[in-house]
């Protein structure tokens, strides 16, 4: 057998010819008909789905998008010659895997988007005592692996090795594998740096947690002496690459048609950069942060921020391209005219839309040897810069925006109460028979990985670690709206005893 199709717990492989074609369509099947990728509907991608209709992406449709994004990429690739052997050498490129692997990239990704991951983290290391926190990615590998039973004799979705090591954006753990650690290397690949000022936490985003590390080289094995221990295989890259071109592109869609995004104030920053360019590259970092909010200042600010993190790829000319390229197709293209929910306004939409994806996947190129910060395959400079660029307009005139700060504190405040409510119902001694089974469950199976751990004993520090384990894997499987009935119930606020907003 193929070791790419090697499954963890021996699950029958598919023959060729067939029906099922392949094994790895085989876990494409498995992903999709999981409870867990079904929920992805209720759970936030940058808004609530609850509080913004259908007209905004949620983890569900964004997660079909990248799927879409990245099978044409490996199917480009695949029909490129140029490419064949080098993809062959690296581990391989298939369609099936890359479709998988980015269809269950966010099943781990908890209520309210990336502020319930950051909330979540927090309270993880602080509050529970898990050193590993919690990380959305990691999450999702623990779900395939660990907590979603597929039969009597499987725990985890029994994946492949291929799409299993597809997943791994990130492929080591927050603080030990492998070794050396890749937040010692200079510069760390993206994302494996600690947190500004907290060294000792460990990588901000990884891949699996430490009772996941031997399922992590298990899936990897058949890389090794390919690519290196820290290094994307090419399927991951691929994967990797087409969430941020989803990204990049859906979540500047999303507030357009909902009014957020605003056509004069994105016209006056990106034009004002422009014009004034030559000036602003004069100023001293700390007079261009003493104007912060005058025109112009936060797309420099952008260009430094690019030249210092990413100089293998940062350069004067792209970026001012990308800035011109991003304001006629965004500011003077689909900003134009406000969404108006008309047959035209909806066309323009999917014009803009289709008109971007086609430009970056078109773009996209194999190396043999990548820079530490990027994969084996990556963007042509010129597309990496519009991405960087669309980004910004995201990231500086929405998720920036005090009304959506102050709708995420509340997010916030409500996940630490419903962990704080949950561990302190784990820890009743007279509520122990009416706990939640899952809850249960969960606490069982996170002690029996602890103990499968080397040096692990039993003890009150691995009991609190099971317990802790076990309440963020409970939070981090609901919807927001599971969330928010959860909290109702458990404050006293819900009048209604049998629900379905939440399964016990």
């Amino acid at each position: 057998m193929d070791p790419r199709a090697q499954r963890l717990f021996g699950g029958t492989a598919i023959a060729p010819g067939d029906l099922a074609a392949s094994p790895f369509r085989v876990d494409r099947d498995r992903i999709v008909s999981s409870p867990f990728f079904s929920r992805l509907g209720g759970v936030t991608q940058v808004i609530s789905p609850g509080g913004s209709g259908l007209l905004v992406h949620n983890r569900l449709t964004h997660s079909l998008k990248v799927a879409q994004v990245a099978r044409a990429i490996a199917e480009r690739l695949g029909a490129n010659e140029r490419y064949r052997g080098l993809l062959d050498e690296l581990g391989g490129c298939d369609p099936d895997v890359v479709e998988a692997a980015a269809l269950a990239h966010d099943l781990g990704h908890p209520p309210f988007g990336h502020l319930g991951e950051q909330v979540l983290d927090r309270l993880a290391r602080q509050r529970l005592g898990l050193a590993d926190g919690f990380e959305g990615n990691a999450q999702s590998y623990r779900i395939v692996t660990s907590t979603e039973i597929r039969r009597a004799t499987t725990i985890g979705l029994d994946l492949t090795a291929a799409v299993r090591a597809a997943m791994l954006k990130y492929p080591w753990t927050r603080h030990s594998y492998p070794h050396p650690h890749p937040r010692h290397l200079d510069p760390p690949p993206r994302g494996a740096s600690p947190p500004p000022g907290d060294p000792e936490s460990g990588s901000v985003k990884f891949g699996a947690y430490t009772t996941e590390v031997a399922d992590l080289r298990h899936a990897r094995e058949p890389f090794a002496g390919r690519i290196a221990d820290w290094q994307q295989t090419v399927e991951a890259s691929v994967m990797d690459t087409a969430d941020d071109i989803a990204y990049a592109i859906h979540d500047v869609e999303d507030f357009h048609r909902v009014g957020v995004l605003q056509q004069g104030s994105v016209a006056t920053e990106l034009i004002a950069w422009q014009n004034e360019a030559a000036e602003l590259k004069k100023l001293a970092d700390g007079e261009l942060d003493a104007g912060s909010r005058r025109p112009g200042r936060s797309v420099e600010r952008l260009r430094r921020h690019l030249h210092r993190k990413d100089a293998w790829i940062s350069d004067e000319e792209a970026f001012a391209a990308a800035v011109e390229q991003v304001r006629h197709e965004l500011v003077d293209g689909l900003l134009a005219a406000p969404f108006d929910g008309s047959v035209e306004a909806e066309q323009y939409v999917a014009r803009f839309s289709a008109r971007w994806t086609r430009r970056l996947i078109g773009a996209i190129t194999v190396v043999p040897d990548p820079p530490v910060r990027s994969g084996h395959v990556l963007l042509a400079p010129a597309q990496w810069h519009e991405v960087q660029v669309l980004k910004f307009v995201h990231q500086g005139f929405v998720l920036a925006r005090p009304d959506l700060a102050l709708h995420q504190r509340g997010q916030a405040s409500l996940l630490t109460t419903l962990v704080e409510a949950l561990h302190a119902w784990l820890l009743d001694p007279d509520e122990q028979a009416r706990l939640p089974r899952r809850l249960h469950d969960l606490v069982e199976l996170a002690d029996a990985e602890l103990d499968a751990l080397e040096g692990s004993a039993p003890g009150p520090e691995r009991a609190i670690q099971a317990r802790g384990r076990a309440v963020i894997d409970f939070v981090a499987a609901l919807t927001d709206s599971q969330a928010v009935a959860l909290l109702d119930a458990l404050s006293g606020r819900s009048r209604q005893l049998w629900t379905d907003a939440f399964v016990l």
